[in-house]
């Protein structure tokens, strides 16, 4: 066999086995990929828990802030210098006690001469009735005219008015006198001294004020409540069917509302632009916690108790504007359930309609799955995320610190 000869034979070897190995690379995907696409992915893994059954009273919260019952602007009633400031920046002080007083020695002057001027008239008046007697006896005799007599009874009665008169002007003397003693008008904590020691001041309303005083105990709560809640609550409160309405209250630092109180007052009209009305309720302060322009978070209730279905709120969802939650019934199926949602009761979402107590809603891993989903359900509390938050800090924080320790150690091995 010559070279040609060896050369054809050899290449159709070649072709032969190339085409053997592209006959089976193109069998062997087609058969792997029928048994992938036989085999079903498994079934997503979600927390399910039951939803909670509980007889509750309903309550809502809405926002506020605390307002002084009393709250006073301290003017000056008379002008002068101010000769002493009294009390001490954010004190407390009592009804009457003294808080400024201004240079009294004019008003003392004015005081002692509208005494002498009382005196004088009294001393005219006293003469006048004496000249009155004398000439009701003269004229008895007929001594004098009856002229002369009357001019005598009408000067008696002009002295009797002057002393009434300078009586009246010595009682405006003391008066300004007293007023160059302001004392505190009700019982509270003073602001600071906006007018110092041997600033001149001047009388009236339109003077800017020397300082302010706000009651301490009671105080108010003033918040807008909405009008569903206005029928449902306050109403029966304003038309005297129920005084004793329970009101608590929160500071923003403090966890719930410790503090207790009740409906002072409900305004006499509802606004029609913001569709709330203005309640006032009181609270006693005696601690001054309270202090007048505080935030406050304002819980009001008070229906009867009733039977309420309760879940977590991750385990509600939003479509177009409705709320529904994921049934899991006993194939482990799921299902669309539209509720409608109530209050927050201890941390969980009053649910009004569309659940029934003990039933196994999905509560995380809503995002994952779709109703008619096969799940595989890991039952929870449905409390079992709210705790797990409020535990979160200090579990993470002890978490790094024992991973830290678990480092070093690791680390201290190598070396």
């Amino acid at each position: 066999m010559n070279r040609k000869s060896r050369q054809t034979l050899l290449a159709a070897a070649l072709v032969a086995i190339l085409g053997a190995g592209v006959a089976a690379s193109v069998l062997r995907p087609r058969h792997g990929g029928d048994a992938q696409a036989a085999t079903p992915p498994p079934a997503p893994a979600v927390e399910v828990a039951a939803v909670v059954g509980k007889t509750i009273t309903e309550w809502d919260e809405f926002s506020g802030r605390i307002e002084a019952v009393d709250r006073v602007e301290i003017r000056p009633r008379v002008s002068g210098t101010i000769e002493t400031v009294h009390f001490r920046d954010g004190s407390i002080v009592m009804k009457g006690d003294l808080l400024f007083t201004i240079d009294p020695r004019p008003y003392a002057a004015e005081v002692a001469r509208a005494g002498a001027a009382l005196a004088a008239a009294q001393v005219r008046a006293s003469h006048a009735q004496t000249e009155k007697a004398r000439a009701q006896r003269l004229l008895d005799d007929n001594a004098i005219s009856r002229r002369e007599f009357d001019e005598r009874i009408n000067a008696a009665s002009e002295l009797s008015a002057d002393v009434r008169g300078a009586q009246a002007a010595l009682e405006v003397a003391k008066l300004n006198l007293g007023y160059t003693r302001i004392v505190a008008p009700v019982t509270g904590r003073v602001s600071r001294a906006e007018i110092t020691v041997g600033n001149l001041v001047a009388a009236g309303a339109a003077s800017p004020p020397l300082t302010t005083v706000v009651s301490v105990s009671p105080v108010y709560a003033s918040f807008d409540v909405d009008e569903q809640s206005y029928l449902r609550y306050t109403a029966p409160s304003a038309g005297g069917g129920k005084s004793d309405l329970p009101v608590f209250l929160g500071l923003a630092n403090e966890t719930g509302n410790p503090h207790k109180g009740r409906i002072h007052s409900i305004d006499n009209r509802l606004d029609t632009r913001s569709g709330t009305i203005r309640v006032r309720a009181v609270f006693d302060n005696e601690d001054s916690r309270l202090l007048p322009g505080l935030y406050a978070k304002v819980k009001l209730g008070g229906g009867s108790p009733y039977p309420a279905a309760l879940v977590n709120d991750r385990a509600i969802g939003t479509d177009q504007g409705k709320k529904f939650v994921l049934l899991v019934d006993k194939a482990n199926k799921l299902a669309y359930r539209e509720v409608e949602l109530g209050p927050t009761y201890e941390g969980l979402r009053v649910i009004r309609n569309g659940l029934q107590p003990g039933e196994n809603i999905v509560v995380n891993g809503l995002t994952r799955v779709r109703p008619g989903d096969t799940v595989t359900p890991k039952p929870v509390a449905m409390a079992y995320r709210s705790e797990l938050e409020s535990r979160g800090s200090s579990t993470d924080r002890k978490q790094a610190e024992a991973d830290g320790k678990a480092g070093e150690a690791g680390n201290a091995r190598v070396s």
